[in-house]
Parts: structure tokens; sequence; C-alpha cells
């Protein structure tokens, strides 16, 4: 495991009760600045109760998770964004009915500073900060390959499309750390291998350090520089794609006694 001091990204023994039923049990790893790190286990392994204890859509029942060496779990959830922490969802969570640059727009606001009454009376720095994000918008838009749907309904789009637009909002806060939950999820083989091309190409385009949930394993294990297993809450392997791949451990829980 990377040193805190060289850490990026430290969760540091988490743990994660819901009730009688143990979520995450004090699981601890680095993710060093510019690497992608993969997250694996099987369903109900505790990854996307980990990714939003990181995010702070939950609280951790001990532990604590580090950013640039600060503690995250007193901070306010509004506040990640601003800190430099993008992420994407399982789920979409884009605004359906709002045009691609719209959507990608809504994700430059963690990084303006005009309060409301700047904007509401329309002030020079409020102006000038709509001028910058429309700017960023457009550049995402172009370097995502989107710029022939640009105004076109988000809900109009296929959903591979739609993948690649809330890779763009999330890139439009400029995080230095990128959380993607399951971004391979609904994409056929063809565009699995397109997704995991664009995810190094932009890892190196924007200096980003990028933390991987993904049921897709050889998008994975291709990608990632280490992965970290669960199963059952707990941290069973950590390592380069081929240590964890050969692990015990992790061969047992995803294929069981019989093999």
């Amino acid at each position: 495991m990377a040193s805190s001091a060289q850490a990026l990204l430290r969760v540091q023994d988490v743990g994660v009760r819901f009730g009688g039923i143990v979520a995450l049990e004090a699981v601890s790893f680095d993710v060093a600045p510019g690497q992608i790190v993969g997250l694996i286990g099987p369903n109900g392994a505790g990854k996307t109760t980990l990714f939003n204890c990181v995010s702070r859509l939950y609280e951790c029942g001990r532990g604590d998770v580090l950013f640039e060496g600060r503690s995250l779990l007193a901070l306010a959830r509004h506040r990640i964004a601003a800190l430099g922490i993008g992420r994407t969802f399982q789920n979409l969570a884009l605004f359906r009915s709002m045009t691609v640059l719209d959507n990608v727009m809504v994700g430059c606001h963690s990084r303006t500073h005009g309060g409301f009454f700047s904007n509401a009376l329309r002030l020079p720095l409020a102006a000038r900060e709509d001028r910058e994000s429309l700017e960023t918008a457009r550049r995402l838009v172009r370097e995502l390959g989107l710029e022939a749907v640009a105004g076109v309904p988000v809900a109009a789009l296929p959903f591979g499309t739609q993948k690649r637009v809330e890779l763009a909002r999330a890139l439009a806060s400029a995080p230095k750390l990128l959380l993607l939950d399951e971004p391979a999820s609904g994409l056929n083989h063809e565009e699995v291998g397109a997704l995991g091309a664009l995810i190094r190409e932009l890892r190196e385009r924007f200096a980003l350090t990028i933390l991987l949930v993904e049921h897709h394993m050889n998008l994975v294990m291709s990608i990632s520089d280490r992965v970290v297993a669960l199963n059952f809450g707990r941290k069973i392997a950590e390592g380069t794609p081929a240590e964890v791949r050969r692990h015990p451990e992790v061969i047992q829980a995803y294929l069981g006694d019989a093999h």
C-alpha cells in the first residue's frame, strides 16, 4: 500500500453497518496520484457502499477517508466536488429534458464563485463565469465526441452516448480524482472496448486519478494499475491486475468451491 505521503486518496479502516448488516469491515487502501485503481467484487461485496462513503453520500461508522491528507468526513456533501472529486453514477443522474451542452454546463457550477445575488443581478463576476462555463462545456463536448448532439435533449440519445455525457459533466468540475461507478453497465462489447481506451486517454489528458467500480472484469484488468477486491465487506486482495486475478480468495469469490 502506498504511503500516506504519496496517496491522493486514503481509505483507512472504514466500517459501515446498516442495522445488523456489516456492509464494510475495516477496509483500507490508498490511491496514488495518476493511478487507475479498480474496485471489484461479487454483488453485495460493498463496492458501491465504499464509493458512497468517499463521495459522502453515506456516513462511515468507523475509520476515515482522506483526500490530499485531509479528512472528508467532517465536510458537507456539496463541498466534495469543489474539493476536486468528481463522480458518475451506475444509474445515470442526468437531466433528461436538458440538452447535452446544458447538462455539461451543470458540472461547471461547482467551480463558480458568484453567489445568488451576483447571479440574480447579472453582476460582472457572474457574467464572466457563465462565459467561462460555456467555453469549458463546449470544449468537453468536443473532446468527448458529442458535438453532433450538443443541442439534443439527453433523453433522445442512446444509452452509450448518455454515459459519455455524464462523463463530460463529471470532468466539467475539473476533478483531481474521478470516481467511476459501473461505467460499462449497459454497454455492448464494442462500446466497452472504446470506453477503456477513452478512460486511459482522459487520465493522460486531464492528469486524473481514477477509482473505478466495475463488474466488467476484462475492462478493469485491462486499464487498472492496481486492483482492490472486496467480498462480504472485507478486502480480500490488493495488487496488480495479474496478482489479484491469481489470488485464491478472489478465484473462490467468483467461481466458488467447485472450481
